[in-house]
């Protein structure tokens, strides 16, 4: 039973190495630039709950 359900997922892992392909220059950047636009969106967002809680104190 666990012998099968790791068989049955090294099948899928395979099946999604087959289909991976490397990006675009273009496709590298716009991610790139999103990841970064998230990140500073929870930092920002982390910094201003921060600032509240020690105002409020």
């Amino acid at each position: 039973m666990v012998i099968e359900k790791i068989k049955s997922f090294f099948i899928q892992c395979q099946r999604v190495w087959h289909v991976l392909r490397k990006p675009s220059g273009e496709e590298f950047k716009s991610i790139a630039k999103i990841s970064a636009l998230g990140i500073l969106g929870i930092g920002l967002l982390g910094f201003v709950i921060s600032v509240a809680i020690n105002i409020f104190r």
